[in-house]
């Protein structure tokens, strides 16, 4: 096993203005602007980009003026950090109706290539900003830092410091529970204290998320592609409720619900669409598709309150709605490029307590809220892929707080339909993030691991106890995932960072195999 060990030593408290001291154009005011000067901390939320394409990327970030009213806010884009070769320009006007953010797409850029932004406004300069454009053409590697579930109350955000160390990353991938609804205080205590419902909650519990050092110094230096999940809006969400929504003592599902996703659509670098749909595609040249899909809200059936129900094999239950399958098989069947990569929110590989194969009644699952929950619904995704484009599959998965490397085969249990050996009869594979602090199940740790692996042959690796961040490196010839793991989140400084486990595919096979160390 991998045992490499790093020290992380966090400076806490510490906001993104000086943690990009080496970055030009962070001064106090800009030349030009005789009015009185807006607060010091006019940018406190930082800088962030998201969703990169070919010619244009998303540019956000939000100002605090001391007094309401409009804010007039000037950005620029330029292929250097002093700004003195700027691209394009612009301003725009914010208010309080869309809680004073900034968001903006900068078109015609040039592709596969890094990029410098900032924003001005009452006399006051924001942190530059560091982004990129997707790449056209031949690509030879791509490597995406992946992320899930960072509950602030639990710990503190190492994995997005340690991403942010390192230059390595194109494109961080942040697959869902970006913040968390609870009101409960930990080690952090959250604002407000309690579970938030309204829409001033959730921008709120935004707001403080965004202060965090390491999260902004991420956002500021790596362009984000996100999806949310269930704790954007509240747990064990979907399309018409949520497992921890009262409507007698919060009001309306579709009110909170709407709230959540317009605080989502203001804080995050997303590129809004007109339907409010999160599920998109993204062309990294001939090396990568990816599909992020919304398996949480947009067409999703509501739980059963157990795998055994006989509900879950239920033929016309939905995950994701018939018109994001339709949607999924058409970006299947158009893509050229040698990997398609899905990032989504729930596990998609059947994960059993009591083995069995589908003939015999399938065994039991483990949880209805996963793929596992809507049978018939796995079943056409994995048909679609055999039928649009059945090689080089790799799906991207957090929520579940663990780290898991699966291949994907409908009925593991069964020999004649699936070979562990070989990877016979699975479609693609699985890279499960653990989370970035949420804790995993009480009083699971690793010793459970090999009677997991007994019950479920298509599950390779698995770690059931540690939180930290998955890399994903992609070559012409591989794709591997390595997890990168923390001794603990409840302290901010001094944890050791582990490697977890290497683990590939290779082109053209469906087969995990374990490599000596992460490329």
């Amino acid at each position: 096993m991998i045992t490499r060990r790093r020290v992380l030593k966090v400076a806490a408290g510490v906001g993104l203005a000086p943690l990009l001291t080496s970055l030009p154009g962070c001064g106090d005011t800009s030349s030009g602007w005789d009015g009185p000067l807006g607060p010091e901390n006019l940018f406190e939320h930082g800088v962030a980009s998201g969703d990169p394409l070919a010619d244009a990327v998303v540019l956000w970030t939000r100002v605090s003026p001391s007094e309401p009213g409009p804010v007039e806010v000037s950005w620029w884009i330029a292929t250097d950090p002093e700004g003195r070769d700027v691209v394009a320009r612009g301003r725009v006007v914010t208010d309080a109706s869309r809680d004073y953010t900034v968001k903006l797409d900068a078109t015609g850029l040039r592709a596969g290539t890094t990029w410098w932004y900032g924003f001005e406004a009452l006399g006051r300069r924001s942190p530059t900003g560091r982004t990129r454009t997707a790449p056209v053409g031949g690509v030879e590697r791509l490597r995406f830092g992946v992320v899930s579930c960072s509950f602030y109350a639990v710990g503190w955000f190492h994995a997005y410091r340690r991403l942010a160390e390192r230059d390595d990353v194109d494109v961080v991938l942040h697959l869902g529970d970006y913040i968390y609804e609870y009101g409960s205080d930990g080690v952090r205590p959250v604002e407000p204290k309690r579970e938030i419902v309204t829409l001033d909650d959730y921008r709120t519990r935004y707001s403080q998320y965004r202060r965090d050092a390491d999260l902004q110094r991420l956002h500021g230096l790596q362009p984000f592609i996100t999806v949310w999940d269930d704790h954007e809006s509240a747990n064990n969400s979907w399309r018409g409720g949520a497992q921890n929504h009262d409507p007698a003592t919060e009001g309306a599902w579709q009110e909170r619900r709407a709230a959540a996703e317009r605080a989502y659509s203001e804080w995050m670098p997303i590129r809004d669409q007109e339907d409010g749909r999160i599920f998109r595609s993204f062309r990294f040249g001939d090396l990568v598709d990816l599909v992020m899909l919304d398996t949480r809200i947009r067409g999703r059936d509501q739980q059963t309150g157990s795998t055994g129900d006989p509900l879950v094999r239920d033929p016309v239950r939905q995950l994701l709605g018939g018109d994001q399958e339709a949607w999924l098989a058409d970006r299947l069947r158009e893509s050229t490029a040698r990997w398609r990569l899905v990032g989504q929110q729930v596990m998609m590989a059947p994960l059993k307590v009591v083995p069995g194969a589908e003939s015999e009644g399938g065994g039991v699952t483990l949880n209805p809220d996963q793929w596992d929950g809507y049978v018939a619904a796995r079943r056409r995704f994995f048909d679609a892929v055999r039928r649009e484009n059945p090689s080089n599959l790799v799906v991207l998965t957090g929520d579940i707080h663990t780290s898991w490397a699966n291949e994907l085969a409908e009925d593991p249990n069964d020999p004649a339909s699936y070979d562990p050996a070989t990877g016979r009869g699975a479609v693609g594979v699985e890279f499960v993030a653990t989370s970035v602090t949420s804790p995993g199940i009480p009083g699971i740790d690793n010793s459970f691991v090999p009677t997991v692996r007994a019950a479920n042959p298509h599950i390779k690796w698995a770690d059931l106890q540690h939180r930290g961040y998955l890399v994903v490196d992609v070559t012409p010839e591989r794709t591997q995932g390595a997890w990168f793991l923390f001794d603990r989140v409840d302290v901010p400084e001094g944890v050791v960072e582990t490697v977890g486990r290497a683990m590939s595919v290779r082109d053209g096979e469906t087969l995990l195999r374990e490599d000596a160390e992460p490329a």
